[in-house]
């Protein structure tokens, strides 16, 4: 099967794959969308016919315009041989200005803010349901404590885990809808929802009307998921499973408008409309399976936070952590140092909110950002790659922006009330890939690079000198000089000056990440005969970066081709065919104190090598084997100090 077709292929597994994955941000949110809504309306918790059917019809045209139209039919074809997300369209952009790196960074940000949002609010809302029949039950230990262990076990990997969600969301989603459905048999007149005239009715002659889309929007706030995790399932998949889902949750919502209106000018007080839609006999059961969905929808986002950060590395937009590949799952991986921040910042918020209510004024601020984000490059891929009509274009952004600008209005005056606390957790991120990504430019424009050629010689020369104590039978370097015809200044001072390194073959390694997803492909250069090699491997920006394992099949490869000779060149050894030992330097820039910056360089690169001493170094993140491993520190000069006034007394 062609990776085309693989990319829309339906399948039955798949199809259940989608709904384990997907959905379970967008899924649980019937959790809290009502209840929110009715809290902010004109009498806080009065069940007010205009507000429930103008709600109600806010939220079916919201999942219709936003999630089915804007991603499900038009975000999905932007894909990357099959990878979604923000970060991989803006790869599939960024050739078209410089300028959308920072829409990219806005929006992933915001997107791994939301993060730190999601676990909480939707744990607490599925566990404060059990107030129902135990109306005392401390909530917060029972929050924290299930956070806790879906981030312990994430280290694990969560393949058998995995396999369990999409039986169970199908059952949740199934829940729902017949919820959902026996509330509209009792009281059908809520169908009256589906016309959006009661939404225009709400939003322009409903006092504070407009507001109200600040909760609306919670009801869409998964839409980014369906994108993000594309990759797993396919577009086909997720475009018949969405199907399913969106019909269960608009019964869902349906059928608590319709116990809503059976309850009209009534307060709805300490009541949550989506648990009042039980029976007393199935609530312990419903709030079992909403915890249970709550914990998916948790895990689904922390897996797309791995995922946003794997790509931000390979984009140089976030620090050069570890990752790990816990199972043999493609795609799937763990970041200890982002669970180790998204665990902290998830206790953080429920110890400070402590209540879902609360939550719902943090909740949906950051995910604005990411979704006008994701329009912007969106319009870009339209119009620059796709070449869609001007005018076609022009009415896309007309209405997005139009909507989108709305919900981000709206949201906006959660900003007192706990929005700054997902902005803040946004701009602490934005900040780090700014650093990082301004930080990669200027070390680029600041590195010297030098032509190979005048070196060839030379390194014969002292590979050869039996005067200089052999360093390694095999020297390698990483070296970042995208020609094969250069390399850097720093590595020929490192061999010849610092401490002559002399080696019987060295080895020069140069990692290309591409902009698609799972390319591995290599290139050997042979710049001196058995003595002197290049290797350029091109990486997609989802493969894990094991150079160590990388370089000895392609070592393996040139042996069995006859192409060089790694037998250890001491004579007592070559006799028996040992294999030379390897040994890989790695150059370590730090700041160096002769330096003249401008302002705005220096305070980036103060802060980049502040960030860096909290992260393991580059060797751990390629994969390197640490015990053949030298870190050399080299200084990064920025601008030396042309004039020193010193005076020379006899």
């Amino acid at each position: 099967m062609s990776s085309k077709s693989s990319h829309t292929a339906i399948s039955g597994a798949g199809l259940l794959i989608a709904l384990g994955i997907i959905y379970g941000d967008i899924g649980t949110s019937p959790l809290y969308v009502m209840s929110s809504i009715l809290k902010s309306g004109r009498v806080p918790g009065l069940i007010d016919e205009a507000l429930v059917l103008g709600g109600i019809s806010c939220v079916i045209w919201t999942l219709t315009l936003q999630t089915t139209v804007k991603y499900v039919l038009l975000t999905l074809n932007a894909d990357n041989n099959g990878e979604g997300g923000i970060f991989s369209l803006y790869a599939l952009v960024r050739r078209r200005g410089a300028w959308l790196s920072a829409v990219a960074i806005i929006g992933g940000a915001a997107l791994l803010a939301d993060g730190v949002i999601t676990p909480p609010i939707s744990v607490s809302s599925a566990v404060e349901g059990l107030r129902a029949v135990y109306p005392s039950i401390p909530t917060v230990p029972i929050v924290i404590g299930i956070i806790a262990a879906l981030f312990l076990v994430q280290s694990f990997g969560t393949q058998i885990v995995g396999k369990a969600f999409g039986p169970i969301m199908f059952l949740w989603f199934t829940m729902l809808g017949v919820l959902g459905a026996i509330w509209i048999t009792h009281n059908p007149t809520i169908l009256r929802a589906l016309n959006p005239y009661y939404a225009y009715q709400l939003l322009v002659n409903y006092p504070g009307g407009f507001w109200l889309l600040g909760s609306v929007f919670l009801c869409t706030t998964g839409a980014e998921a369906l994108y993000s995790d594309l990759g797993h399932c396919g577009k086909g998949n997720i475009r018949i499973s969405w199907t399913f889902v969106k019909i269960t949750l608009l019964l869902n919502y349906l059928g608590q408008g319709a116990w809503l209106l059976a309850h009209k000018g009534q307060q709805i007080g300490e009541q949550n409309p989506f648990y009042a839609l039980m029976p007393s006999w199935f609530l312990l059961f419903g709030i079992g399976l909403a915890t249970v969905a709550a914990v998916i929808a948790s895990q689904a986002l922390i897996t797309g936070s791995f995922t946003l950060v794997a790509e931000a590395i390979r984009l140089n937009m976030w620090p050069k952590v570890r990752l790990n590949y816990p199972t043999d799952v493609k795609g799937q991986l763990y970041v200890p140092s982002m669970n180790r921040l998204l665990l902290v910042g998830c206790i953080g918020v429920v110890l400070f909110f402590r209540e879902s209510s609360n939550m719902e004024a943090a909740y949906g601020l950051a995910i604005t950002l990411t979704m006008l984000m994701t329009t912007v490059l969106l319009t870009v891929w339209l119009r620059k790659i796709k070449r869609v009509a001007l005018p076609l274009v022009a009415l896309f952004v007309l209405v997005y922006g139009f909507i989108e600008g709305s919900f981000m209005l709206a949201n906006l005056i959660k900003f007192p009330h706990g929005g700054w606390v997902s902005l803040a957790i946004g701009t602490a991120l934005m900040s780090v890939m700014y650093v990082w990504l301004k930080a990669f430019y200027i070390k680029r424009r600041l590195t010297d690079f030098v032509k190979m050629e005048p070196y060839i010689e030379p390194l014969k020369q002292l590979s050869n000198d039996d005067s200089i104590s052999k360093y390694a039978t095999h020297l390698v370097f990483l070296t970042s000089a995208e020609r094969a015809s250069e390399i850097e200044q720093k590595i020929i001072y490192s061999i010849f000056q610092k401490r002559p390194k002399r080696a019987d073959i060295y080895w020069f390694i140069h990692v290309d990440t591409t902009d698609e997803p799972y390319t591995m492909e290599y290139k050997v250069t042979e710049l001196a005969h058995d003595d002197v090699f290049r290797i350029n491997f091109r990486l997609g920006f989802r493969v894990q970066q094991r150079i160590n394992l990388f370089f000895r099949k392609v070592v393996e490869d040139l042996v069995r081709n006859k192409e060089v000779d790694i037998t250890s060149r001491y004579a007592s050894l070559s006799q028996r065919h040992v294999v030379g030992d390897f040994r890989f330097v790695v150059l370590e820039k730090y700041l160096s104190v002769e330096n003249d910056f401008p302002t705005q360089e220096k305070l980036v690169m103060q802060a980049y090598f502040y960030i860096k001493q909290f992260i393991s170094g580059e060797a751990q993140y390629f994969g390197l084997d640490t015990s053949s491993v030298k870190v050399e520190k080299v200084p990064l000069v920025i601008a030396p100090v042309r004039e020193v006034a010193l005076t020379r007394v006899k």
